[in-house]
């Protein structure tokens, strides 16, 4: 019999963990406490409590290639960067594997809870609330794809004189459109993906908009890293100034913002706070603990304290690159494979080399509670060092490095110098071009026969939207081909005589 696993949200985080359960056999039931797939991507013109959308400007900063499903290259007709259409492609995805029938909608998760005999059964019970009454099902494992999105974070106590401000103030994620702040003085706080797309929208409609930049130097700290801003109209709006950059914002009056380099802006109409979001988990009653600026969260998916590894947090990160194909698809499979052998009674798989599963039978593991807690502080201090303790900042992490580590715990990580020999062509793409989705699909488990195309078909369906006739094709000499092989090579033999030496 398979065994069921609680699948919180429909997202895209959510869509992929019920594929994943699916593809290892298990059973799932997702619930989704509205009317719809596509969680934070799905556009609403009114605001609900404890849920982020997206505005109606909108574009994704990945492009199609980086932000499709491992298994399911977007069309080559989708436009390389997304608008609401990305919802459409989280249709198709949902239809074409069938997904739908394991979603209960309108359907509030209340509480999670560990059963009396968790500690040998590992089993949950799952509390949900639809058309206003309480149900109560018991899961062997849960999997929490409420993603990082999800708890406004408003820090009025850092901005002095907020009291006292006679205009309008509210989070980002209550901006929808520009329209409704025609002629208004606007004072934007925050410079993320989502105050660049703010300040920009806002700027075609207001009078002026300020913008004022929370952190570029933190003290004792330094310079730090952020997230890549990706925002084609604000650079051009800048320069004629219709957006006019601010330091940090010290004190506020009832109608003027005064700033850290001692300059005031007069008559501000609305203040906009794009300060990100705080983490919250209600419903799971401590389970996951947010402590000393510190997610206690192994590869910020698993808590390290618990003595069956039966539940997991999906999509509660930030990499420097996209979240929901790689990352979060190399999530789901991990967990249920953690799940897999933890619910099926196979016996642990005990032997492990240099902190990595033995994956002899196919199926995953995790160390001790005390590696685990090793890994969490010395991620964290990593962490710190490159992005500050900034509570913004709590799930920043390198976007190639964290794949690897991921793939390596499933055995999915493709062996680019064996592959040198095997297929030059497709280890020269996998060198010199994108870290895409594809290439975790290889190898190991979850193996896809299309992989290798689509890697290798990539900019054609790059190229295809820009097209405006079908053009013959031209054969010439692969010499920048032949420069890749051998620059390749080289640094195979490095690697080689570094070894030797």
């Amino acid at each position: 019999m398979a065994k069921k696993v609680a699948v919180i949200r429909a997202g895209a985080s959510g869509l992929i963990s019920l594929k994943c359960c699916v593809d290892e056999g298990l059973a799932p039931t997702c619930f989704e406490r509205t009317e719809d797939i596509g969680g934070l991507w799905k556009f609403k013109e009114n605001v609900e409590d404890g849920l982020a959308r997206i505005y109606q400007s909108v574009i994704t900063n990945t492009s199609k290639e980086m932000s499709c499903f491992s298994d399911f290259p977007m069309s080559e007709d989708f436009p390389n960067f997304l608008h609401n259409s990305i919802l459409e492609y989280f249709r198709i995805f949902a239809k074409k594997f069938d997904l739908l029938k394991y979603i209960q909608f309108q359907t509030t998760v209340l509480r999670v809870i560990k059963c009396p005999d968790f500690s040998s059964s590992g089993q949950w019970e799952v509390v949900t609330e639809s058309k206003g009454k309480e149900h109560s099902a018991v899961f062997d494992a849960v999997l929490v794809c409420n993603g990082h999105h999800f708890k406004p974070h408003l820090p009025l106590g850092s901005f002095p004189g907020i009291e006292r401000f006679k205009g309008q103030y509210f989070h980002s994620c209550k901006y929808k459109k520009p329209e409704g702040f025609d002629g208004k003085h606007i004072l934007v706080i925050g410079l993320g993906n989502s105050a660049a797309d703010t300040v920009a929208g806002l700027s075609t409609k207001a009078a002026q908009v300020h913008c004022s930049l929370l952190t570029w130097y933190h003290g004792g700290e330094g310079y730090l890293m952020k997230e890549f801003v990706v925002n084609d109209d604000l650079p051009s709006r800048i320069l004629y100034g219709a957006i006019k950059m601010k330091s940090r914002v010290v004190e506020l009056t009832e109608t003027s913002a005064i700033f850290e380099d001692g300059t005031v802006e007069e008559d501000v109409d609305v203040i906009v706070f794009a300060t990100g979001y705080t983490y919250s988990f209600l419903f799971l009653d401590s389970i996951v603990k947010v402590e000393d600026n510190m997610v206690s969260l192994y590869k910020y998916m698993f808590p390290p304290h618990l003595e069956k590894s039966t539940l997991a947090c999906i999509g509660l990160i930030q990499p420097l690159g996209s979240i929901f194909p790689t990352v979060v698809k190399l999530q789901a499979c991990w967990a249920t494979r953690v799940f897999k052998v933890k619910v099926r009674g196979k016996g642990r798989l005990e032997k492990r080399k240099n902190g990595i599963t033995d994956l002899q039978e196919g199926l995953c593991t995790l160390p001790s509670e005390r590696t685990m807690m090793e890994d969490i502080i010395k991620r964290n201090k990593r962490r710190i060092d490159l992005f500050g303790k900034s509570e913004s900042q709590l799930f920043l992490t390198n976007y190639i490095n964290y794949l690897d580590d991921l793939a390596t715990e499933i055995g999915a990580k493709p062996d680019l110098l064996s592959l040198l020999f095997r297929d030059p062509k497709l280890a020269v793409k996998l060198y010199f071009g994108p870290c895409s989705s594809y290439q975790y699909r290889l190898e190991g488990p979850g193996k896809w026969e299309g992989a290798r195309s689509a890697i290798l078909s990539q900019e054609q369906r790059l190229l295809k939207p820009l097209k405006t006739r079908a053009v013959a094709p031209t054969f010439y000499f692969p010499v920048f081909f032949l420069l890749q092989i051998l620059g390749l090579l080289a640094v195979a033999l490095t690697f080689f005589q570094l070894q030797w030496y």
